[in-house]
């Protein structure tokens, strides 16, 4: 009886220990994302294929619905982590944070939403959003500037050529549409293929072939988070590049599969048109690095409408190492 007693010690004596480490070797990453969308694909296949858990990362993944209320969750240490618009970054630094937000992973490099129509057009013209109802995204958000620099870029004054409607809560606007307000709206992915399959609306236009390159949805963090969570900010950025490549291999159907889980009300062939949408475009970023030239072209986008508050340089709140090193491998 002794002599097994002591065998049971001395197992506990290595197991206990090696089961310490195995916990320690898991580290939990609470992200907030600004929206759920198909738009995020290799996010989600990332979570999908195990490329987190390979890190060793628990990423526990949480929908904001909003830029503000994104940045408030990650100002206030409600998330660790951020997947948002990198002019949310800009406007934290301008009201002069001790903590910059600083961007170190890109995700999508062109914007994400379609321009909807209430009625059917088979030839559509963009002067045709002239004395329209536009119901258009949150005011300094990045899909609303886009959406007012492709409306310029065509010659339309989204202050008076339409009716802009700015003041519906960002979780809202599907349902505003849907109810009757607007002739148009700016719709992410999959509501607006939803819409149109429904009839409720039809898709006429891509805000992202008109805009060019930019960086839509960036991860980000405070300063201090990835100072005191260097490596953890590695493995996270490794992980979403392994993605990145993982989407850029599979087919579409693949990828639809893989990322079906997040979107149990929506059928696999819709998720496969938008992913399919979106992979035409180029959305999906193929590394996570943001560079200066697409940092540029946020700005530009930002003070065409009027809500850039200052000039920043890209390595004042871009962080590319990370991606880099990834990147390289």
């Amino acid at each position: 009886m002794k002599k097994w007693l002591l065998y049971l010690c001395v197992a506990l004596l290595i197991v206990l220990p090696l089961s310490a480490c195995s916990q320690e070797k898991v580290e939990t990453i609470n992200l907030a994302e600004v929206t759920h969308s198909i738009f995020y694909a290799p996010l989600y296949v990332a979570m999908a294929e195990g490329f987190f858990e390979e890190e060793g990362l628990d990423v526990k993944l949480t929908t904001t619905w909003g830029g503000d209320k994104t940045m408030t969750a990650l100002l206030s240490d409600g998330a660790d982590i951020a997947l948002v618009g990198s002019e949310t970054s800009i406007y934290v630094h301008a009201q002069g944070s001790n903590d910059p937000i600083i961007n170190f992973a890109q995700l999508t490099q062109t914007d994400g939403t379609f321009l909807v129509s209430r009625e059917k057009i088979d030839d559509f013209e963009w002067e045709q959003l002239k004395d329209s109802t536009f119901l258009g995204q949150r005011k300094g958000g990045m899909p609303q500037m886009v959406g007012e620099f492709v409306l310029k870029e065509h010659g339309i004054d989204p202050q008076t050529d339409l009716e802009l409607i700015q003041n519906v809560d960002f979780a809202n606007i599907p349902s505003a549409f849907a109810s009757g307000t607007g002739d148009f709206v700016q719709l992410f992915e999959p509501t607006a293929s939803i819409f149109e399959k429904e009839g409720t609306g039809h898709i006429v236009a891509s805000f992202g072939t008109e805009s060019g390159k930019v960086p839509y949805t960036t991860f980000m963090s405070k300063q201090s988070f990835l100072d005191e969570n260097e490596e953890a900010a590695k493995k996270f950025t490794t992980a979403i590049y392994k993605a990145q490549q993982w989407v850029q291999e599979k087919s579409v159907k693949e990828i639809a599969e893989s990322i079906a889980p997040q979107f149990e009300d929506t059928e696999l062939e819709l998720i496969e048109t938008v992913v399919q949408r979106y992979k035409e475009q180029g959305s999906f970023a193929t590394d996570p690095i943001l560079d200066v030239e697409e940092w540029e072209n946020l700005q530009n986008i930002m003070d065409e409408a009027g809500e850039l508050p200052m000039r920043v340089d890209h390595e004042t709140l871009v962080n590319t190492s990370f991606a880099e090193e990834v990147s390289s491998k």
